[in-house]
Formats: C-alpha cells, sequence, structure tokens
C-alpha cells in the first residue's frame, strides 16, 4: 500500500511538473498564455518574450566549404498597444557590394488569438513580407505579423545562411522587453578557435560538449579561406564543439539618459575569429590580441597602401601650404583643405571602397577614403600623422581583440607628447573636435612600423552654452526681453549642424513653439561659419506663458523657458556609466526688471550643490537692488563620463538642481 501512495505521489508530482513546464516549441501556444494580462515580473512590460532559441552551426558542401547558418526561433506576448510594434520584425543581411553574401528566411509566422475560448491562428501571408534595401552593402527582410491586438501570442522562426565565418551574429539574451527564457546553441568545428565576449550584468548557465562529425569530399580539389580541405573523394572525420548558453527570467534593460550605446551593456554574446587550424597547415591568426587586429588591418590593399599612394593632390596643396610656418597653421589648413575638396557620402567603414585617388577625383568618399587621405597630406606637410582606428558609437565599444571591433578611422597628428585629433568627414569639425560619433571611450593609433597604441577619444576641453538674458515683466504678467546665446566646441558644432540648411523662419518657428510659444524678433546669428570662434545668435522676445499670476501675486521662474523640470535619471539603480559625451559648462545670467508698483516678496536663496571627486557643480545666485533682480545659474559637468558607482549621488545632484530651478520669484503689489 505504501508502495502505490508513493507511486501515485510520483505520478501526480511528474504531471503537474509537465503542467507548469513551458513548452518551447513552435506551435505549441496555450490557452494560460494567451489569458495572461500582464507580465508577472514586471507589470510595466508591454510584451514579453516567452521564449528566444537560437543555434549556429557549420555546413559543409564541396561547392563552398565551410559556411555558417543561423536558425532562431521566438515566442512573444503581446500586453498592451505600446507592445504592437514587436509584431514588425527585421533582420539585416548583407547584400549587393558587400563581401559577404548572405541570405535571410522567415517561416511559421502565426499570431494567436484567444476568440470566445478558442485560440485563433493567423498565418503570416506574403503581402505580410517583404525586402528593403538600406544601402549598397545592407538589405533587410522585414515581416508584419498580422492580427494583432492587446493579449496576442506570436511566434516565428528565420535563418541567416551567410559564408562570413569571421564573426557570427551577435546572441542576445536580453531585451528590451523580459525574457522569459532564453537559449542558444553553437557549434564550432576543431578548424576554427574563436575569442568569445559575454557583455552585460548576467552569466548564463553554461553546457559544453564536443561531438564527432564527417564531411563526405569529392575529387574537385578546393583551396580558400572557407574550404580549408584538399578534396580527396573521400570521407573525413573531425570534433565539432557545442555550447549551450541558457538564462531565464532576464529583467528588459532600460535605456535612460546620456547612455553611450545600450548596446554596449546589454546581456549578449560576441564572437570573433582568432585563428584557424586546417589539416596539413600551420596555424593562422586572425584576432590574438590588439597587435594582431591592427597589422591585420594595416595590411588591407584597401587601408595601408593607400596611405602610400602619391601624384593626385600634391599640386593643389603645395599652394594652401606656402603661408603656413606653424604644426598648427599647417593642421587646420589641410584639415579645411580636405573638408571643402572631398564630401563624406555617409558610409562608414575603415577601409576605402573605390581608393583615395578616385575620391580625390570625384570629390565624394566613404571615412577611409577621406581620412586616409588626410593622413598622407599631413604627412606631405611635414606633420607626423597616422590612422587612429575607432569604433563609432552606435557600433559600441571596441572591448576585446577583434576586426569587427573597429568600424571608423580617423587622424592623429603627434607632436612629442601632444596628440590632436582630427576628422575630415564632418564639415564643422576642428582640430580636437571630433564628430560626436566618433566619441566613443578609446581607439588605436597604428603607426607606419605596424605597432598601436591606444588613444583616449573624449575630449579634455569644457564645451560652454553661455546665455545672457535681460527682461522684464508688467503687471500682466507679459515678459519682453533681449536673449545672446555663446556655443563653443562641441555645442556650437551640434549647434551648426541643427541649423545647416534649415531655413531662418522655419527654425525660428520651431524655437517659439519649443519655447513656450514666445514671439521671436531682430533674429541674428555670427560666426556660424568661423569655425574658430563661437557661434551666437540674439534675438527679442515676448511671452504671456512664461509667469502666472495667482492672488493679484506674479510668480517668475527666473531661467523662464530654459528651467528644467523633470530629473532626466528615473532608474533606482544605474549599472552602466553616464556618458556625456563631452565635459560642458551651461551658463545664464539673468537680469529682470519688475514693474512698478511691485515688490519682491520671494527671492529664491542662493546655493551651491557639488560632487564629490570634481565631478561636477551646480551654482544659483541671487541678488536685488531696487527693482532688479540678478539670477546667475552655472550647470558644470567635469569629465565627460561618469562611472555607474556614483549614479545615486548623480540622480541627487540633479534633483536638487532641478528644485531649485524651480522656485519662483513672487512679486506683490506695494
Amino acid at each position: 500500500m505504501k508502495i502505490i501512495k508513493l507511486f501515485l505521489l510520483f505520478v501526480f508530482f511528474t504531471c503537474n511538473v509537465k503542467g507548469l513546464a513551458q513548452n518551447f516549441e513552435l506551435g505549441k501556444v496555450t490557452i494560460a498564455e494567451l489569458q495572461e494580462k500582464r507580465h508577472p515580473k514586471d507589470s510595466t512590460a508591454t510584451a514579453a518574450i516567452l521564449f528566444k532559441k537560437g543555434s549556429t552551426y557549420f555546413v559543409y558542401s564541396n561547392e563552398e566549404g565551410f559556411t555558417l547558418r543561423m536558425e532562431v526561433v521566438l515566442r512573444i506576448k503581446i500586453y498592451k498597444k505600446e507592445g504592437y510594434d514587436w509584431g514588425n520584425q527585421i533582420v539585416n543581411f548583407r547584400s549587393g557590394n558587400s563581401s559577404s553574401h548572405e541570405k535571410v528566411f522567415f517561416s511559421n509566422a502565426v499570431t494567436y488569438n484567444l476568440i470566445d475560448g478558442k485560440i485563433e491562428k493567423t498565418k503570416l501571408k506574403g503581402e505580410g513580407e517583404f525586402d528593403e534595401v538600406i544601402n549598397k552593402y545592407w538589405s533587410r527582410k522585414k515581416i508584419t505579423m498580422p492580427n494583432i491586438k492587446e493579449g496576442s501570442v506570436i511566434e516565428y522562426k528565420y535563418t541567416i545562411e551567410t559564408d562570413n565565418l569571421s564573426t557570427p551574429r551577435d546572441w542576445y539574451f536580453q531585451s528590451s522587453i523580459p525574457v522569459n527564457f532564453v537559449e542558444y546553441k553553437i557549434a564550432i568545428p576543431e578548424y576554427y578557435v574563436y575569442n568569445t565576449q559575454l557583455k552585460g550584468f548576467f552569466t548564463p548557465k553554461t553546457f559544453v560538449e564536443t561531438n564527432s562529425r564527417q564531411v563526405y569530399l569529392n575529387d574537385k580539389e578546393k583551396n580558400c579561406f572557407t574550404c580549408p580541405l584538399r578534396n580527396s573523394n573521400t570521407k573525413f572525420d573531425y570534433l565539432e564543439t557545442k555550447t549551450t548558453y541558457s538564462s531565464e527570467n532576464i529583467p528588459a534593460i532600460k535605456d535612460e539618459a546620456f547612455v553611450n550605446n545600450i548596446d554596449n551593456y546589454t546581456f549578449s554574446l560576441v564572437q570573433e575569429l582568432s585563428m584557424t587550424h586546417y589539416p596539413n597547415q600551420p596555424l593562422k591568426y586572425y584576432a590574438t590580441n590588439w597587435d594582431s587586429v591592427v597589422k591585420s588591418i594595416y595590411d588591407y590593399t584597401d587601408f595601408g597602401s593607400e596611405l602610400d599612394k602619391t601624384g593626385y593632390f600634391e599640386d593643389d596643396l603645395k599652394p594652401i601650404l606656402a603661408s603656413t610656418t606653424s604644426s598648427d597653421q599647417k593642421i587646420d589648413a589641410v584639415l579645411n583643405f580636405v573638408k571643402s575638396a572631398v564630401k563624406w557620402n555617409d558610409y562608414t567603414g575603415y577601409g576605402c571602397n573605390d581608393g583615395v585617388k578616385k575620391a580625390y577625383r570625384d570629390k565624394t568618399g566613404n571615412v577611409g577614403e577621406i581620412n586616409l587621405m588626410l593622413t598622407a597630406m599631413l604627412r606631405y606637410a611635414g606633420l607626423v600623422a597616422n590612422p587612429v582606428l575607432v569604433s563609432t558609437r552606435s557600433n559600441g565599444i571596441a572591448n576585446f581583440p577583434n576586426r569587427a571591433a573597429f568600424n571608423y578611422v580617423i587622424v592623429a597628428v603627434e607632436e612629442g607628447e601632444k596628440i590632436t585629433l582630427l576628422d575630415a568627414t564632418e564639415k564643422y569639425s576642428t582640430a580636437d573636435v571630433l564628430p560626436f560619433r566618433a566619441l566613443n571611450w578609446v581607439g588605436r593609433l597604428i603607426r607606419k612600423d605596424g605597432t598601436s597604441v591606444e588613444v583616449d577619444l573624449m575630449p579634455k576641453k569644457i564645451s560652454n552654452d553661455i546665455v545672457t538674458m535681460n527682461y522684464s515683466v508688467d503687471t500682466k504678467g507679459l515678459v519682453s526681453g533681449k536673449l545672446r546665446r555663446q556655443l563653443t566646441d562641441y555645442n556650437a558644432l551640434a549647434f551648426r549642424n541643427k541649423v545647416e540648411d534649415v531655413k531662418e523662419d522655419t527654425y525660428l518657428e520651431k524655437l517659439e513653439n519649443e519655447n513656450e510659444k514666445i514671439e521671436i524678433k531682430e533674429y541674428s546669428r555670427t560666426n556660424e561659419k568661423d569655425l574658430k570662434t563661437p557661434v551666437t545668435e540674439t534675438f527679442s522676445f515676448t511671452g504671456s506663458n512664461l509667469t502666472e499670476i495667482i492672488g493679484g501675486k506674479i510668480y517668475i521662474n527666473p531661467m523662464l523657458f530654459y528651467t528644467h523640470h523633470e530629473n532626466p535619471f528615473k532608474q533606482e539603480v544605474r549599472e552602466y556609466p553616464v556618458d556625456y559625451g563631452y565635459s560642458f559648462l551651461d551658463k545664464y545670467a539673468v537680469n529682470i526688471q519688475i514693474p512698478d508698483g511691485y515688490q519682491i516678496e520671494t527671492l529664491p536663496a542662493s546655493g551651491i550643490f557639488s560632487m564629490q571627486d570634481d565631478l561636477g557643480t551646480f551654482k544659483f545666485m541671487t541678488s536685488s537692488s531696487g527693482n532688479t533682480i540678478n539670477v546667475v545659474v552655472m550647470h558644470q559637468i567635469n569629465t565627460p563620463i561618469i562611472s555607474s558607482e556614483y549614479y545615486e549621488m548623480l540622480k541627487e545632484f540633479y534633483q536638487k538642481m532641478i528644485d531649485k530651478q524651480n522656485e519662483k520669484i513672487v512679486l506683490v503689489k506695494i
């Protein structure tokens, strides 16, 4: 009897475990999943990934040798209308003039809804799937899932086939919505060794196994990178290492203000080919350390050899250099010459596409062509100039040695200990003022001898935004005044890009709407093209929405439309750094004339708040004399990047700053 009870208990337990377990196969959506109204661990989630499974493996054929195939299946739950975008799925793939050939296929795409207690399936039809060309190198396959509603569950599978063995697709365990379960498997033949990096703040469960595999070869001899085996009409055995990574209940990665690139901190796996070891061939190294990475890049025919090309610019550049004497003059002259001679075609990459000579002749080129050309011209001018490999902010931080870490190149001029960084793709850049896209921690300077050194890309100089504002307030609360604003360095660069090719009327209309519907007159702008001086704008303004009259009292925010009302830092805990891109000083000098017959009832007290380790300061200074109130406000951040360990302090600093800015001047009748 006791044995029977134990057996029944075992059956009960087993059945319940099976009943509670998530089914990680397509086509097995449950009524419970469709009935779920909100995510059990994140009630704010608009959607959730119920499961995501991926598998990357090598496929051998006598025609192509080894190629890579990646298969991914997902099930996603839609909780709210704001989550409908998860019904649009996009996979980018190399196409056109890309050096790699790739294909993408979607399948098993179904939307599930619960209708009158029954599961309704709506399959994706042909009109919901299409290709789009991104540029001459990339395209994307896109599906739009049908019949999406609140409560829907969607499933789909996609497959990527590629001959690019150097960089398997990155795998993301984490997403902007919660992930209940995720699993990734990658099986690698013994001929390939990859550097593997896990990013983010979680560690997956990992299981490694080794299996024997076979390929059958015909008698056609092949000898190429993806075809390591000389065919001999025989069977060939090799070992394959399969690694399985899995994790559960991963919270959504929360984006916030001043994040460099959220992908840098998202729980993910990145791999890069380190070496190959084919039968009867020596080891071939690709990315074992930074020196080997930069050497392989420098040895590319579309990189290092392009630096040595001459005979296409000397006659044009010689008269430009004739009047220069100092290094700074030469740097400015060459930089401005390249910017005016060749326009950027919006393609990144450190290598040349058509070559520096053709880019110079056609007056257009990619990043590599323009900045390698700049390097050669600076060398011609007698300066020590070398390329600097960079990963743009959108490409992520170059954390470990791999060729795919870089997608950009700038130029460094060395004078002793001094390094000046340049980029001729940006119309409004100057020496040591790079495009914002290039301000991504560190780059690697490559010298002629093949050695490399890490270079700090983050600006050392503070960029200013200085506002002087004089205004008066009448008895009806109408504000009339004049404003002058000066911007330097990165603030000036951003402003010049913002107003470029924008008609003044359009710009002013937007400026008025963004600043409490003020009316702007007598607008002028100076130094817009003179990049060595601060760009300045001045205007007169009036506004009827800038004060409040309550109970006969006039309430004024002294900074008017420059007042910040919301703390940009909202998370309780932030595990990734705060990245401003550059240090800055925002300063406001405000002079206020109060109306006759009124006096000051309340004037915000002066205050100074500072963060430890000289990270930043906020000053709010007030004074008054007769009918005049003076307010000086300064907000200064002294370092481009603030570590997450200071986050709590930084959040409190900003809250104090916002609270102080929102303290109002109160005027009462005499």
